[in-house]
Formats: C-alpha cells, sequence, structure tokens
C-alpha cells in the first residue's frame, strides 16, 4: 500500500493531474494552503492548477481572491473568502490556546488584547491598508505597547478574531486590512457543520490519511477529529495498513507510470506538512542528508515517483533563475529527464529561463 499512498496522494492532491486552472479553486479544494513562506506558497497553488504563473497568484492575492490569515495552526495559510469566517469561528479558539503561555511571558492580557480591536479597526476602516508597522504606530500612539513579540501577538489575535485580514502588498511589504472591509458577507457555519465539512474537504483533498493526520492538520480536538472522520465514513474507502486506518477518495482515473514524473514542492507543501507520518513519501535513511534544520517541511524537495529523493534551492538573478538540486540517491536516466522538466515547469511559472545544476550527497 505504500506505493498506493503516495500515488492517491499525487492524485488527490492535485499534483499529477488537475482540472483546476485558478488559485481559488486550488485553495477551496485544499480548504487552505500553509505559506508563511509566501513564495513557497504561491508556488504551491501554482504547481495545483494547469497554466498558472506566479503574476496570477499574486493577482488574486491582490484582490482579495484568496487571503492570508493565520488559522488552525499558529502560522499563516491560504484561504478563500468564502471559507475564512468559519475556518477562524472553528479553529482560533484552540490557536489562541496554543498562543496563552507566550501571551503570559510578554504580559499581553485579555484587555489590552480587546483594547487593541478598537484602535486597528479605527486605524483601517474606509478601506485602508496599512503595514504592521504602520498598525504597531496606531497601537504605540494609543499607549499599547508593541516591543518584542507583542506586535507579533496582537496581529495574530486580530487575524483569530476575524478583525484583520491580508490586505494587497504595497511594494515588497505586506499590509492588513479589514476582514468586514475585504470580505463580502458570507454564510458561517454552526460548530459541528464546520467538523464535518473541514473533515470532508481534508480527506478528498489529502487522503490516503488517518485519524491522526487531520488531527495535526486541522489543529482540531480529539472529539471534534472523531465527529467529523464518523460523519464523513460511509462516503470514503478505507485501508489499514500496519494497523492504522487510512481513509480517502480513489480516483476515479489513475494515472500511470507516476514514477516518470517529478515535482519540486516548495517548503511546507502540503504534500509534506498535511500528514504527521511521511514514511509512505521519506526514506528516513536520508534525513542526514537533509540541511541543518533536519526536517522535510522546513525545505525545499523534489519528488519522483511520489518519493522524496532530493532537495532544491533557487537562487533569482536578473534575468533567470537558477536552481541547485542536491540529490539523496541516484537517479535513473528517466529520472533526470523528469527533473528537468520539472525545472522547466517551476521556471515558466516564474516566467524566467533557469538554469539547473545536480550536487551528491553519496
Amino acid at each position: 500500500m505504500a506505493l498506493d499512498i503516495a500515488s492517491y496522494r499525487l492524485q488527490n492532491q492535485k499534483l499529477s493531474r488537475t482540472d483546476l486552472t485558478n488559485p481559488v479553486d486550488v485553495v477551496h479544494w485544499l480548504g487552505a494552503v500553509q505559506s508563511q513562506d509566501f513564495a513557497g506558497g504561491k508556488w504551491a497553488i501554482g504547481l495545483r492548477a494547469n497554466g498558472l504563473t506566479e503574476s496570477d497568484v499574486e493577482r488574486a492575492f491582490t484582490d482579495g481572491s484568496i487571503l492570508r490569515t493565520h488559522v488552525m495552526r499558529p502560522t499563516w495559510h491560504f484561504v478563500t473568502p468564502e471559507d475564512i469566517r468559519w475556518m477562524l469561528k472553528l479553529t482560533a479558539p484552540r490557536v489562541r490556546a496554543l498562543m496563552a503561555y507566550n501571551d503570559r511571558q510578554i504580559e499581553l492580557d485579555t484587555a489590552t488584547i480587546k483594547k487593541s480591536y478598537d484602535v486597528l479597526t479605527r486605524t483601517l476602516q474606509g478601506g485602508q491598508q496599512l503595514t504592521r508597522a504602520e498598525l504597531g504606530a496606531a497601537l504605540q500612539k494609543s499607549r499599547i505597547n508593541t516591543d518584542e513579540l507583542r506586535l507579533t501577538h496582537l496581529a495574530m489575535h486580530a487575524e483569530l478574531e476575524g478583525v484583520i485580514c491580508s490586505g494587497a502588498k504595497r511594494g515588497k511589504q505586506f499590509t492588513y486590512a479589514l476582514l468586514e472591509e475585504r470580505v463580502p458577507p458570507t454564510r458561517v457555519l454552526e460548530h459541528e457543520e464546520a467538523v464535518i465539512e473541514l473533515a470532508r474537504r481534508y480527506f478528498t483533498s489529502h487522503g490516503p490519511a488517518t485519524a491522526k493526520d487531520f488531527s495535526w492538520w486541522s489543529g482540531l480536538s480529539g472529539a471534534d477529529v472523531k465527529l467529523g472522520l464518523d460523519s464523513i465514513k460511509p462516503d470514503f474507502e478505507h485501508e489499514d495498513v500496519n494497523g492504522t486506518t487510512y481513509w480517502f477518495v480513489e480516483p476515479a482515473k489513475k494515472v500511470k507510470n507516476i514514477g516518470n514524473r517529478a515535482y519540486f514542492l516548495p517548503n511546507y507543501d502540503e504534500y509534506t506538512v498535511g500528514y504527521t507520518d511521511r514514511s509512505a513519501i521519506f526514506d528516513r535513511s536520508h534525513s542526514s542528508k537533509l540541511d541543518s534544520r533536519g526536517s522535510v517541511l522546513a525545505q525545499h524537495v523534489i519528488l519522483t515517483g511520489g518519493q522524496i529523493a532530493a532537495s532544491w534551492k533557487r537562487t533569482l538573478k536578473t534575468k533567470s533563475v537558477a536552481i541547485e538540486a542536491t540529490l539523496f540517491r541516484s537517479l535513473s536516466e528517466k529520472e533526470m529527464h523528469a527533473m528537468v522538466e520539472a525545472a522547466e515547469r517551476y521556471a515558466t511559472f516564474l516566467g524566467l529561463p533557469f538554469e539547473l545544476t545536480f550536487n551528491t550527497t553519496e
């Protein structure tokens, strides 16, 4: 089943075959796309739609067709305007609980947090889109201390409360806007309905996956994970592998010869970050070949046959992109050719010619 897990995930995540054509559909399909690395998050979307360029994803972000906020876990995700309110209502309480210890360490109390909401609302109303530094200045003017981590936490709390969300970029700087002004009114799902919707979205797009995987990805409580999975079980296939149950939708048409295809994944891609157990896609004997962070999540990786076979990094030049791949094992001629094709796809996404070099850890 190990190969099937990789094959099915490639298909269900819209990597090996896709009918999606725009950023909104990709983000909606996956539920949310982790995006603390903004460039990596854009490429994660580009990988899963036909013909998308980086400019297309930037345009969707600029006009608010996709948004970036803290949801599900204490990190940024791309979400759609249609989903942002119910996802925040469902997952924000547990993210706040994870932040509580640091809040106490930096002496950030409930009264101060609520006061910051009022200040941010007054500052941003009327369609203003301001940088974090500009919001910090407004908070300081209202005698709210923003030293050290306090501004970061205040902004996160405001996102979790649904006060602010991403605005358009100003040059290379990110801005915030009022969510109520940025996002048209949308239906907010009740708790049980939201849990079931998130579970359905996850196991459809990320399966084969386990209950533990869904718990990690969603940040939901054990009771909610059970509720969601129990509710959707009748509509999903399942298979037990070494005592662990995987739930999934079997692809209607299986892609053949996945071993002949390669994919340059960004850091924190949903193919790696969406699961607790990555043994189906990564041989742990290669762990020593990772960089100093020692995690497949925090670095760009290359797939062949659905398996992580290399890492990569890019260097943007004036008129090209240099891509350096570090191989974890020897590759066949077909695999090497597939990597070149995958690098070309990434360069096309950027709209740049590319230079590809290979290193080896052996």
